[in-house]
């Protein structure tokens, strides 16, 4: 038998409790105990062949009603050709559900349906941010995969304005304001996977572009083990993570993993003894046992203010999701001060800029030295896929480069591309890793206003850079060199590694 896409619709599974498993001369149907004959019988029709039928509990049924139909679902290059045709958007309706199944519609609108399709297909990717933007003869649709854009659609200019005001609708946003940037957020299921869309619109040259990133629940990773955190780091995390008091940084540029290493966090330290409050802009994954509060600027809730109320709330855990300003850095200083553990992240480059860059905001010294128990920089890498990486054999510059022994034999791999990889060579992503540990002597030179040069001679003679890191993950085969030197600053490898 062989598993093939649905010939059942999503619609008949999910109301009948009928699912097909796999395909053969004997179709494997999945039924629940709810499951009437004549369910049976229209799917033995519909199959066209005898079934034979598999008693599921209630949460395998819905596995596998989300495997067959997510991952299956409509490819939005098949409707393309209709889009463009058909330029008529009197299917639009104003009164969309807070939360709509794009699996379970039947309408045939060609705008409606390729914005479904194209965010079905982003979930099929793994694509984090669909881009749809106007250019003067075109509209480009890219996707970011694993952290890369990638080109998906071309399509005619004179489409642009109906897709737009479409996902306007769909997020809840005025459609007749085109000169101010918009912000809105969609709810949808995919055949019982949970899907939140964050939706930013732009005024540009040649139209309004879209932004929409997406959160697919299901597949949040909150386990710091998964992450490709070394067991050193991982030790000097955790314990960091048993002090009662301080503040433990995450730095990294945007889409480095910093939330999610945060939240990774929160959830070894979310033992149900202790009251852990966060305060974020926006929450992007609920965390059950933890009190999350979203950043409103409009009514005046910025970091700092939030960050105020939940102290107090009687908490042991705070979380801020960035320090932006003074007033928040002081704020969270004097909060690890009186007792609390206090997680934030920083935009630096390096985890030795954090430091810096507090004391650039107006953070005294002295209260850094006593705050701060552990900084960690970190970047994600693509991993190579399993299916179609190769083997390569490394020559004496690049065995230096990456710490290997001159006199030792080791194979590397590089990237080539295959169906599964969708031709990129990568599969998903792992994390690289610079954890600085702030002991006495660390903690002395920032109490005496050390350069962030003597800093780093020190603090970086005590652990492995986030290049190194990324050398690790070449020589175990994880990702590739190429890899590690698109994403990692080389002005922060070690000595040694003579390029």
């Amino acid at each position: 038998m062989q598993k093939t896409d649905p010939i059942l619709s999503y619609k008949f599974a999910r109301e009948n409790g009928i699912i097909v498993l796999e395909m053969g001369e004997t179709a494997s149907v999945g039924c629940l105990g709810r499951t009437s004959a004549d369910a049976i019988l229209e799917a033995r029709r519909a199959l066209m062949c005898p079934v034979d039928l598999v008693p599921l509990e209630p949460s395998v049924f819905d596995k596998h009603l989300s495997e067959t139909y997510a991952l299956t679902a409509m490819s939005s290059r098949e409707i393309t050709d209709d889009l463009i045709q058909n330029e008529s958007l009197d299917s639009l309706v104003d009164d969309i559900p807070q939360t709509a199944d794009l699996l379970a519609g039947d309408d045939d609108a060609p705008v409606i349906r390729f914005i479904n399709g194209l965010i079905a297909e982003a979930v099929k990717l793994r694509g984090s941010d669909v881009h749809i933007e106007p250019q003067e003869n075109s509209l480009l649709v890219r996707l970011r995969i694993d952290g890369v854009l990638n080109e998906i659609h071309s399509l005619p200019s004179k489409i642009a304005p109906m897709l737009v005001s479409r996902i306007k609708v769909m997020a809840r946003l005025d459609i007749a304001e085109k000169r101010l940037p918009q912000d809105g957020r969609i709810s949808l299921s995919m055949g019982g996977r949970y899907i939140d869309v964050r939706v930013s619109t732009l005024p540009a040259q040649h139209g309004e572009r879209v932004v929409m990133r997406l959160l697919d629940r299901d597949q949040t990773r909150h386990d710091i083990t998964d992450l490709g955190m070394s067991s050193d780091n991982l030790a000097k995390l955790n314990a960091a993570l048993r002090q009662p008091n301080g503040i433990l940084l995450v730095t990294g540029p945007t889409g480095s993993g910093k939330t999610t290493t945060m939240y990774g966090a929160l959830s070894i330290l979310n033992d149900r003894r202790r009251n852990i409050l966060t305060v974020e802009d926006p929450v992007e994954y609920s965390l059950e046992g933890i009190g999350q509060t979203q950043v409103n600027s409009k009514v005046g809730m910025s970091f700092a203010a939030g960050l105020r109320a939940i102290l107090r709330q009687d908490p042991d855990v705070v979380m801020v999701g960035e320090i932006r300003d003074v007033e928040t850095a002081e704020i969270a200083v004097q909060a690890s001060l009186t007792g609390h553990l206090v997680l934030t992240t920083v935009h630096t480059n390096s985890a030795v800029g954090a430091i810096t860059r507090l004391r650039d905001m107006g953070v005294q010294s002295f209260l850094l030295a006593s705050s701060v128990k552990l900084i960690a920089a970190q970047r994600l890498v693509r991993k190579l896929c399993n299916s179609c990486k190769r083997e390569i054999s490394p020559d004496a510059a690049t065995k230096k480069q990456v710490g290997i022994p001159e006199n030792e034999n080791r194979v590397l791999y590089e990237a080539v591309g295959c169906a599964t990889c969708q031709h990129s060579g990568y599969i998903d992503r792992i994390g690289l890793y610079e954890l600085i540990n702030v002991d006495e002597k660390l903690r002395q030179l920032i109490h005496d206003n050390a350069s962030e040069q003597e800093i780093a001679a020190y603090a970086l003679g005590q652990s492995k850079t986030l290049t190194q890191s990324g050398f690790e993950q070449v020589i175990e085969g994880n990702t590739s060199l190429e890899e590690v030197l698109r994403v990692c600053n080389l002005d922060e490898r070690s000595d040694d590694a003579d390029l």
